[in-house]
């Protein structure tokens, strides 16, 4: 879920009665964190006054970087620069180097170890870090210096990584792009030169993706945006080709991070599971009742992008295959090699380390590839953090999936208060007791429970709306 500030057509508005509501309960009932501590504050004022030290850190200022973000992002946590190398190419990758402006054990670290990660709602962030840092001191604003790690990855014609290397440097973004902008811009056939190879590296890369097996989901991706009138609406959130290709940047430097790790015996990987033969086998018999052809033989992530999007089956096997990505979690180790170590969405062992402004346990996992690449002692202070940080981690996300579930839940009730007996196509998503099910209704797009009736997965029906009460935040319909 991500909150904007666009107003399409054909997105229905929170009723008059809800105009000015606010997520002010949920923030309550989840007893998120409200202002940063004092000292915490006090803490960052100080260390963005000192200068950087320039002695130790790599001279890339002259690097033609960019960031390319949602519209109005601010925490900008990545800028690249994608370029040719014989027949191959070149990606420099430079991510905010968090850890020049959090003391390890002071209060903002603390802090921060506290909150996990950013949480996200339609009325206001709740920053892992003071905004002093995460939208201006370590944020890769343009035409700003700032203090990196800075990732060099060369590719060969393939897009299979065959050098890496990583520094502290000082890099200044030459410009702030956006996802939208970016793919008018190639579109027109005038990219920022410094990604105009984004195409041609993304879709080697989700090629490559592919030849991993990993698993994509094709699902449709609600969200809560403004409408402009002080209430909110729902809108499904567009799949831009572009930020698949930004994405692939980030996951290849994950990839990669991962491998040093894995070859220095000590680090943090996020971790996913294979999913075990049987279930692949009850999703594939699943998937050919529903029509759409599966044989035997052919890899669940082969299958799942060969679906049509505009089928309402596949709709139904994307949502029946979320039980192949079961189990996501991290998992620290410092005495060797983890016996599983991979991510079965991504098809390989991976690591978060490119989103330090947002997430709690890139900053760490930085320092560690920083350390084994130099052939330094790896600091105490990441060491000692590494066997907390998987349940510091598990706590926040299971947060922040609880912050989503209910913005948006909330966001359905409010949308469809004054529609109570009205009637809807739907899609049927799932049936788990045969008789009651989830639907999908495109138009305001909500997933809700529907009771009645025989469904089945993947057929479409008219639902009538029986309940939208926004104090419980709760939608179900009845098959018509």
């Amino acid at each position: 879920m991500a909150a904007a500030e666009k107003s399409p057509n054909g997105v229905n508005a929170v009723p008059p009665a809800a105009a000015h509501a606010d997520f002010a309960a949920i923030r309550r009932e989840l007893n998120l964190p409200r202002d940063y501590p004092t000292g915490a504050l006090a803490e960052v004022e100080q260390t963005v006054a000192q200068p950087l030290p320039t002695g130790v850190r790599h001279d890339a200022i002259d690097l033609p970087l960019v960031t390319v973000d949602p519209p109005g992002a601010k925490d900008l946590d990545q800028a690249v620069l994608l370029r040719r190398r014989g027949s191959g190419y070149r990606i420099h990758y430079a991510i905010a180097d968090v850890a020049a402006f959090v003391p390890p054990g002071g209060a903002l670290d603390e802090e921060a170890r506290r909150r996990g990660q950013t949480l996200y709602l339609p009325d206001g962030n709740i920053p892992l870090h003071p905004t002093r840092l995460s939208e201006d001191a370590a944020s890769l604003l343009p035409d700003q210096v700032r203090p990196a790690v800075l990732w060099t990855i060369d590719l060969d014609s393939d897009g299979s990584p065959q050098r890496v290397d990583l520094r502290r440097a000082l890099v200044r973004s030459v410009a702030r792009l956006d996802y939208d902008g970016v793919h008018r811009s190639l579109e027109q056939g005038c990219a920022h030169p410094s990604i105009d190879l984004l195409p041609e590296v993304g879709r080697l890369r989700r090629e490559q993706a592919l030849r991993r097996g990993a698993i994509e989901l094709g699902l449709p991706e609600q969200q809560v945006e403004s409408d402009g009138h002080g209430g909110w609406r729902l809108a499904l959130r567009p799949r831009i080709v572009v930020e698949e290709w930004n994405a692939e940047i980030s996951l290849l430097t994950g990839m990669c991070a991962a491998e040093i790790m894995l070859e220095a015996g000590v680090g943090v990987l996020r971790t996913v599971p294979d999913p075990d033969a049987d279930t692949v086998d009850v999703l594939r018999r699943s998937a050919n009742q529903l029509g759409v052809h599966w044989p035997v033989g052919l890899s669940a992530a082969e299958a799942l992008a060969d679906l049509d999007p505009a089928r309402p089956e596949a709709l139904a096997v994307h949502v029946a295959a979320t039980r192949l990505l079961r189990g996501a979690g991290y998992t620290a180790f410092g005495t060797g090699a983890p016996a599983k170590a991979g991510h079965a969405g991504i098809g390989a062992s991976y690591a978060h380390v490119t989103a330090p402004i947002r997430r709690l346990v890139d900053r760490y996992s930085a320092e560690v590839c920083l350390a084994v690449t130099a052939g330094r002692e790896i600091p105490q202070w990441v060491l000692l953090a590494l066997g907390e940080l998987p349940s510091a981690m598990g706590g926040s996300d299971r947060v922040a999936a609880q912050v989503e579930r209910a913005c948006i839940a909330q966001t359905q009730a409010w949308s469809l208060e004054s529609r109570v007996g009205e009637e809807f196509p739907a899609t049927v998503l799932r049936v788990p007791n045969g008789v009651a099910g989830e639907v999908f209704v495109a138009d305001p797009p909500i997933i809700a429970r529907c009771a009645g009736g025989s469904l089945a997965e993947g057929q479409q029906v008219r639902v009538r709306l029986v309940t939208a009460d926004p104090a419980r935040r709760d939608v179900e319909f009845e098959v018509a």
